[in-house]
C-alpha cells in the first residue's frame, strides 16, 4: 500500500492524505499545473517543488534517492536509449542490478511478450511505431522489478485511435498485476476506460477521490463535475445557487426540467452530434445568454439559428453554491 503523509504539490496548495491501493490502477485527473507530475516525482525522489511523506508498505520512501526506491516512472515522451535495441533497452535496469546474463535474457523475453513486442526485440527505437516505443517504456519500467507504476500521461502525444487501443491493453496487461499504478492525465475518458479509482486534483488540491462513477455521479463541487465531463458541464446560475448538467444529460425528448435554446452550431461524428445553443431564461436568471453543449445520439436535422427545447432529469442535475468550487 502506497500512502502519501501531508503532502503538499504546489505553493499554496492545502496538505492531503492520500492512499493508492495495491493491484489497482489509480487515475489522477486534473488540468495542466495541477501538481500531476509533480506527485509523480515526489513519489520517484526526483526533484520536485512537492513536499510531504511518501511511505511503502508501512517503509517510508521519503529522503531515499530515487535508485534506492522500488518505483518506476513512464514520461509522456518516448525516453528509450535509441542506440540500444530493444532487447538492450528492457535488459538495461537488469543489468544495472547485477543480475546475471541467463536471467536477464528470461526475463527479457517474459516482459516482451506481456508487452506484445517479442517480435521486434533485435529492432531500435527509431524504427518502432509509438504504439511500440510505449510499450517499450513501460517494458523497461517493469523490469525494474518495480511495486509502484508511475504512468505520467504516457499516451497523450500518441492519435486518438492509437491511444484508445493502448489503454484497453495497459488495462489487460495491468489488471490481475500486484502494481501500484499511478496514471496522470487531463481526460476524464481515462478515467472511466482505465481506472479502479481516480483522484481529482486542482491547483495541487485533493478535491475528491473513489471510484470513477461514483465520483461522476456524486460530485462534491462543480470543479470536480467539470474535471469529469467532455464538453465541460452546463450551468445556469439563479438565487445564489450553480445548477449544473451534463451534455450528455439533456435530450430532446419532453420530460424532466424544460431549458430553451437558440442553436449556434451543429458538429457531428455520424454516431453522435453536439449541439451548441445560447440558454435563453427568464429575467430573473443571471445565465441568459449562457453558452451550452447538447450532446445527443446519432444525426440531428436542427441548424444554426433554430430555438430548440431540451430537457433533464432532475436526478441528472446537481447544485451547488455559488463560488464553492
Amino acid at each position: 500500500m502506497l500512502e502519501l503523509n501531508q503532502v503538499c504539490l504546489l505553493p499554496g496548495a492545502s496538505a492531503f492524505d492520500h492512499v493508492f491501493p495495491p493491484g489497482k490502477i489509480t487515475v489522477v485527473l486534473g488540468a495542466n499545473q495541477s501538481g500531476k507530475t509533480n506527485l509523480c516525482r515526489l513519489i520517484a525522489g526526483l526533484t520536485s517543488s512537492a513536499d510531504g511523506n511518501v511511505v511503502l508498505g508501512g517503509i517510508p520512501l521519503t529522503g531515499r534517492p530515487p535508485a534506492g526506491r522500488p518505483v518506476a516512472l513512464v514520461y509522456q515522451a518516448f525516453v528509450n536509449y535509441p542506440n540500444l535495441t530493444v532487447a538492450q533497452n528492457i535488459a538495461s535496469p537488469l543489468v544495472a542490478a547485477g543480475m546475471n546474463r541467463s536471467d536477464i535474457n528470461t526475463q527479457v523475453q517474459l516482459l516482451a511478450q506481456r508487452l506484445r513486442i517479442d517480435d521486434l526485440l533485435d529492432q531500435f527505437p527509431g524504427q518502432l511505431s509509438g504504439g511500440q516505443q510505449q510499450r517499450l517504456a513501460i517494458a523497461r519500467a517493469l523490469a525494474k522489478n518495480a511495486e509502484v507504476l508511475l504512468l505520467d500521461e504516457p499516451l497523450v502525444n500518441l492519435d486518438f485511435k492509437l491511444r484508445e487501443a493502448l489503454e484497453w491493453e495497459l488495462r489487460d496487461l495491468l489488471t490481475g498485476s500486484n502494481l501500484t499504478v499511478i496514471y496522470t492525465s487531463s481526460d476524464p475518458k481515462d478515467a472511466f476506460n482505465l481506472a479502479d479509482q481516480v483522484l481529482v486534483l486542482e491547483a495541487g488540491n485533493k478535491l475528491q477521490s473513489g471510484p470513477p462513477m461514483t465520483v461522476y455521479s456524486h460530485p462534491d463541487s462543480l470543479s470536480v463535475m467539470h474535471l469529469l465531463s467532455d464538453p465541460a458541464v452546463n450551468v445556469l446560475i439563479r438565487d445564489g445557487h450553480v445548477l449544473a448538467v451534463r451534455p450528455e444529460h439533456l435530450s430532446l425528448q419532453p420530460g424532466g426540467r424544460r431549458f430553451n435554446l437558440q442553436v449556434t452550431a451543429v458538429e457531428t461524428s455520424g454516431d453522435e452530434s453536439f449541439v451548441h445553443g445560447r440558454l435563453q431564461t427568464s429575467s430573473t436568471a443571471q445565465s441568459d445568454g449562457a453558452d451550452w453543449v447538447v450532446r445527443l445520439r446519432g444525426m440531428t436535422g436542427l441548424a444554426a439559428g433554430q430555438s430548440v427545447a431540451v430537457y433533464a432529469q432532475p436526478q441528472d442535475m446537481q447544485e451547488f453554491p455559488v463560488g464553492a468550487h
